[in-house]
C-alpha cells in the first residue's frame, strides 16, 4: 500500500512539473480561436443589483466569420449545424416557455440549426454536453420552428446572440455573416 502511494505521489509532482515552463511558470493553454460566451435575458440579470434573475441563459461558442462565405459554403444549407462552434450551444430556461406553440419545461437544452436561404429551422433538443452535431439525435427534439432570415446590410464578423424585450416574453436574435434570425419565446 505504501508503494503505491509512493508510485501515485510522484506520477502527481511529474504531471504538475510537465506543465511547468523551465523558469517555473505555468504553461497555459492557447485561448481558443471560437471563445465562449453567455447571453442572459433579461441581459441586465448578471449585473443587477437588485433581485432580477435570470430567465434565459445560453452559454455558446462564438465562430469568426474570417472573410468566408459562412451559411451555403461553410455551413451547408439544409444540414443540421451545432449553432456556434465546439460543444453544441446550451440553453437554461428557469421557467416553463413556449417556442413555436411548444411549451418547453424548466431545464437545460441544446440549441441545433437547419440553415438554409430563406427559412432556418430552430431546434431544442433535450441532449447536452455533446461536441457539434455529430451525435445530434433527433428523436431527442423537444421542439421544432422555423423562422425567416432576414438579410444584415453588413456583415458580422462573429457569431452573435442577444435577446430583445417583447409584452409576453423576448426575442432570441441571431446573427453572423450576412444573417439574421429572430426566435419569440414566450414565458
Amino acid at each position: 500500500m505504501k508503494n503505491i502511494f509512493i508510485v501515485v505521489f510522484a506520477l502527481l509532482c511529474f504531471s504538475v512539473k510537465a506543465q511547468e515552463t523551465s523558469s517555473g511558470e505555468v504553461k497555459f493553454p492557447v485561448a481558443d480561436p471560437s471563445p465562449a460566451d453567455i447571453v442572459y435575458f433579461p441581459l441586465n440579470a448578471p449585473k443587477a443589483k437588485d433581485a432580477t434573475k435570470p430567465i434565459i441563459k445560453i452559454v455558446y461558442s462564438r465562430p469568426q466569420r474570417k472573410g468566408r462565405e459562412i451559411f451555403g459554403v461553410l455551413e451547408q444549407y439544409g444540414k443540421v449545424w451545432r449553432f456556434g462552434a465546439n460543444e453544441n450551444t446550451e440553453v437554461r430556461f428557469f421557467k416553463k416557455v413556449s417556442i413555436g406553440g411548444k411549451k418547453i419545461k424548466a431545464g437545460t437544452y441544446s440549441l441545433f440549426a437547419i440553415p438554409n436561404k430563406d427559412v432556418w429551422t430552430i431546434i431544442v433538443n433535450k441532449q447536452t454536453d455533446k461536441w457539434g452535431a455529430f451525435s445530434y439525435d433527433q428523436t431527442m427534439d423537444v421542439a421544432r420552428v422555423n423562422v425567416p432570415v432576414k438579410a444584415l446590410l453588413k456583415p458580422l464578423e462573429y457569431f452573435s446572440l442577444t435577446f430583445t424585450a417583447k409584452e409576453s416574453g423576448a426575442n432570441l436574435i441571431i446573427g453572423w455573416d450576412k444573417t439574421q434570425i429572430e426566435l419569440p419565446i414566450s414565458f
